[in-house]
């Protein structure tokens, strides 16, 4: 069994039932998280790109829990803090116990000097789950729908800093997605969005809106 576990704004855990993939810990500060970066589990810590938002936590749960950090590698110096990385890049597959996670580009600043944002394709649980990270709407979502059959694509729909339910709505199109989460909204004023926009904007696919603290069964 494979679950979907939602914390708040972008961050998100997958659980195959041996393996914990937290993925954007921003939780400390995080006005919309439903856990303590100090009860956080993960064996693994998937980062898009380095604004606090994103990163947040990451060093801390990857020391206390022992669990390895993937991302662009110019966002891998962690201070000094002894932490396991991989550092991989657009493109990029690293094949893992669990399935492979896939480094695929995002359309969005990084947040650091010399790195770039990311969206990841991970095959966990028998299902490939796409999270885009953030971005903006870009036709070459096709070709990631094209490579690998995207089972759930994980979307940010709250505009201003990325896509909004209408650009999610076509990339679900570009996609091909069976199923859409919507995540990173209504965090602050800014980025306040109606979830269930997304119900009367997205055609083919199904829209699955997970409240914050909740956690749905990926089928």
């Amino acid at each position: 069994m494979l679950t979907f576990n939602y914390y708040g704004h972008a961050c998100f855990m997958l659980d195959d039932g041996a393996n914990k993939i937290l993925f954007d810990p921003f939780l400390t500060g995080n006005p919309a998280a439903t856990v303590s970066e100090k009860d956080v589990q993960a064996n693994y810590i998937l980062i898009t790109h380095a604004h606090g938002d994103h990163i947040g936590d990451a060093p801390n749960i990857a020391v206390r829990t022992d669990a390895t950090v993937v991302g662009i590698p110019e966002i891998m110096d962690f201070g000094g803090q002894r932490v396991k990385t991989i550092g991989m890049n657009l493109g990029g597959t690293v094949k893992t116990e669990f399935g492979f996670v896939r480094m695929v580009p995002a359309l969005h600043s990084s947040g650091i000097a010399g790195g770039v944002a990311c969206g990841y394709v991970v095959g966990v649980g028998g299902k490939v789950v796409y999270f885009a990270g953030d971005t903006a709407l870009f036709s070459d979502m096709k070709l990631i729908g094209e490579r690998d059959k995207i089972d759930y694509a994980v979307l940010p729909i709250g505009g201003h800093y990325t896509m909004d339910p209408i650009d999610a709505a076509k990339a679900v199109e570009f996609l091909n997605a069976a199923n859409v989460i919507p995540v990173h909204y209504d965090t602050w004023p800014v980025i306040k969005q109606n979830p269930e926009d997304l119900f009367r904007l997205v055609n083919k696919a199904k829209v699955i809106v997970v409240k914050p603290g909740h956690s749905i069964e990926l089928k």
